[in-house]
């Protein structure tokens, strides 16, 4: 099945709501089973797993500042859970089972309540099996507005993803060892908010705040704007001092973040946001234009800053981490559980990753870190795939050639023989997990955590 088939049949999809200001269990996900149209008319529609009947899950809007309260419920066949990707909040609520609560089990339900200190794109999904949740569709957008946000007309949320579909418009098989120790689940039909190609009419010269979401299993998603001219100002939710002129190319790996504050500058009928794939670029969002706007706009707003944490580089704590293992390069043995396994005997297990020579999340942090704590981990990708690593609980810096520090991020793409280095404050306390968001590659042993103390 071939996205490019399906391009003649296009379907609008209204805006996300707008502000709410969100108490303590004011808001109740249910976690079901719901059928949903994703391929064009004429096909089957798809059972799908979601929160709130609709994929992507219910759209969470909230202030900074604000206590959010949640109540999931879950209607599903398996124990499910809900982390919130990219919020520095209390760990009890980070929604990892075995790490910080246990599964929401088969009719049960658990309430999630926290403080939002930083404003920002960010997204909550499913933390059980999380390959196939995901992928079945139990994620939603998270949107915390600034108390003073920027003058623009529009502010679109667009989750990207890609979904593997049989003809018969019924998920693929989840589980085969090919996922597990390759590139992950790649799907085979591209869409954004749930669908082909959704339009979102836009005026000229209106400005638009576009929220941009890698809610893909394993896709590392290379991304343009056509007919659009303006700036980078926030990354996995953090906005940036320096705001970057829109390039031509946006390169996102699975669960990262960009917001971009756009003019619509074409005088074409239409513009796109575009995905550039080996054979060319393709639509996966377009923008019927009219207009044009009355609105007049010079320079284009800086987002306020969030609470900082400052990294002390010079006294900070280290760590290395290897990831090793995969197809086309694989590993001969790893722990699990104390015990030395072969790669027979992993493989068997699902297990085909390894951080520091151990499949699966240790018994023993990576780090063991104090309360206001500086640290520094160099992680150095020896396999052939790319791999997307996330901190839970605390944004990072990428360490830079220079010494310098980059923007802050809460997930890193590492490259195949590729070497990074990140730098934190432990400012958050608890334990965090680390991990690969290539779902099949966290599920097949690349896992670890970090532990801060208070």
């Amino acid at each position: 099945m071939r996205r490019r088939q399906f391009l003649g049949s296009l379907a609008a999809v209204g805006l996300h709501p707008g502000l709410s200001f969100a108490q303590p269990s004011s808001i109740r996900l249910i976690a079901a089973a719901h059928r949903q149209q994703i391929l064009p008319v004429g096909y089957p529609d798809t059972e799908m797993w979601s929160f709130g009947a609709s994929f992507p899950g219910t759209a969470l809007r909230a202030r900074q500042g604000d206590r959010l309260g949640v109540t999931v419920e879950n209607q599903l066949p398996q124990p499910t859970s809900v982390h919130w990707h990219g919020l520095r909040l209390e760990n009890a609520m980070d929604g990892v089972p075995g790490l910080t609560q246990a599964p929401i089990g088969e009719g049960a339900s658990f309430d999630y309540e926290f403080a939002l200190p930083d404003a920002g794109t960010y997204w909550y999904h499913s933390h059980a099996k999380s390959m196939e949740q995901i992928e079945r569709g139990l994620y939603g957008p998270l949107i915390i507005d600034e108390t003073d946000p920027p003058d623009v007309d529009q502010d679109i949320t667009l989750m990207i993803d890609d979904i593997r579909l049989e003809q018969d418009g019924s998920l693929s098989a989840f589980d085969n060892f090919h996922d597990l120790s390759h590139a992950g689940r790649i799907g085979n039909l591209w869409v954004a908010n749930g669908q082909i190609d959704p339009a979102y009419p836009v005026k000229r010269g209106e400005r638009v705040r576009l929220r941009l979401i890698n809610a893909a299993n394993a896709r590392v998603f290379t991304v343009g704007m056509q007919g659009f001219d303006g700036s980078i100002v926030a990354l996995d939710g953090m906005p940036l001092k320096d705001p970057q002129v829109l390039p031509e190319e946006l390169i996102l790996a699975p669960a990262q973040r960009v917001d971009l504050i756009v003019d619509v500058t074409t005088d074409d009928e239409e513009a796109f946001l575009i995905t550039f794939e080996r054979d060319g670029g393709y639509a996966i969002a377009h923008f019927p234009v009219s207009g044009p706007s009355k609105a007049t706009r010079s320079e284009r707003p800086l987002l306020p800053p969030n609470p900082d944490f400052p990294i002390d580089l010079a006294n900070a704590r280290t760590a290395t981490l290897l990831i090793e293992g995969g197809a086309m390069g694989g590993m001969r043995a790893a722990r699990v559980d104390g015990q030395e396994l072969g790669a027979r005997e992993l493989a068997g297990r699902g297990l085909f990753w390894a951080l520091n020579g151990v499949a699966g999340r240790p018994e023993t942090p990576l780090l063991d870190l104090s309360l206001g704590e500086s640290a520094r981990i160099g992680m150095a990708n020896n396999t052939a795939f790319p791999h997307g690593m996330h901190l839970h609980g605390m944004h990072f810096s990428e360490v830079l050639a220079d010494g310098s520090l980059g923007p802050l991020r809460d997930t890193i793409l590492l490259n195949p023989q590729e070497t990074r280095e990140i730098a934190f404050q432990a400012h958050n306390p608890g334990n965090w997990l680390f991990h690969c968001h290539m779902l099949a590659h966290h599920q097949g042993g690349m896992g670890t955590w970090i532990r801060v103390s208070a």
